[in-house]
Order: C-alpha cells, then structure tokens, then sequence
C-alpha cells in the first residue's frame, strides 16, 4: 500500500472468520497499521453495520484491495 491510496476507499479482509471493512484509508504506518473513517463492516458478505472511525491493527489483515477493484478478478500491480 501506499501514500497515493490515502484518502480511497478501501476493502480490508481479516484473517479471523468472513469479517471485511470497506471505507476511506485514513493513514498507514509503517508496520502497516491501518486507520479508516466512514467504515462499514461486513461478516460472511452482509452488511453488518456502520462503525464510523476504526483502527485495524497490521497482523489482522489478510489483504487490502482498492474498493473499485474488489470483486472484478483484477490483477492489482504491486509497486515498491
């Protein structure tokens, strides 16, 4: 992930159960600590609720997608 994709909407999947936050990336750090706003959370593809501000911590994730690109079976280009 980087700087460019501050302030887009994106779709996080966690390691733990069918559990997925899409909303705006706020900031990243450098372990990759991820903080939302407008977040909405979804468990087993349903809407489960609006939670507003999160803070997802790194060793959660399983993976983060542009929310634009998740479910259209895209390739995402990795850059370093």
């Amino acid at each position: 992930m980087n700087v460019d994709s501050v302030n887009e909407d994106v779709l996080i999947r966690l390691k733990w159960g069918n559990t997925e936050y899409k909303g705006r990336l706020v900031s990243v750090d450098s372990y990759m600590n991820i903080q939302l706003a407008s977040t909405l959370e979804f468990i087993d593809g349903k809407e489960t609720g609006a939670l507003g501000q999160v803070l997802i911590r790194c060793n959660n994730v399983l993976w983060i997608s542009a929310a634009n690109a998740a479910g259209k079976g895209e390739d995402v280009r990795m850059e370093g």
